[in-house]
């Protein structure tokens, strides 16, 4: 069995401007999302999630090491090709999730991090996901997903 993903780091922010910041863990409601994120309480919106090994090839696009707090994503990954495909399912630790969608990078990472970062991320800003069940997700937990799923089978 191959090295599993594990959750690098685990990113918040209180509202849509503000600085990102740091946790150790982070309680997640299904159904609302992060406790404490600014997009607790949205209706499908829940969880980002990237990997490390997306940010490794932006940043190599880039020219420039891209900080996983500055994507703006709530969950950085150890390394693995997530799952894409709407639909598609992913555990972290005992909290499941759904995929809804590609995250589409946002034009303020060219403020943030550097001119050009929003297309070094484009294809690489990893994936928006729904809340299927309650729990609490730390660093270090083990991720998930059907192999399958993230080939976009």
């Amino acid at each position: 069995m191959p090295d599993q993903p594990r959750v690098h780091a685990i990113h918040v922010a209180k509202a849509r401007r503000l600085p990102t910041r740091v946790v150790a863990s982070v309680e997640a409601e299904e159904g609302r999302g992060l406790v404490g994120d600014r997009y607790h309480g949205s209706k499908h919106r829940h969880v980002t999630i990237q990997t490390l090994t997306d940010l490794a090839a932006a940043s190599a696009a880039l020219g420039h090491e891209i900080d996983p707090g500055l994507t703006r994503r709530n969950v950085t990954l150890t390394h693995g090709d997530l799952p894409t495909k709407p639909g598609s399912f992913l555990r972290i630790g005992d909290v499941e999730l759904q995929v809804l969608r590609i995250a589409a990078p946002c034009r303020l990472l060219d403020d943030w991090i550097a001119p050009g970062a929003m297309r070094a991320m484009h294809a690489r800003g990893g994936v928006v996901c729904r809340l299927l069940s309650s729990g609490t997700v730390r660093a270090g937990d083990v991720v998930v997903w059907d192999e399958a799923a993230a080939d976009g089978a």
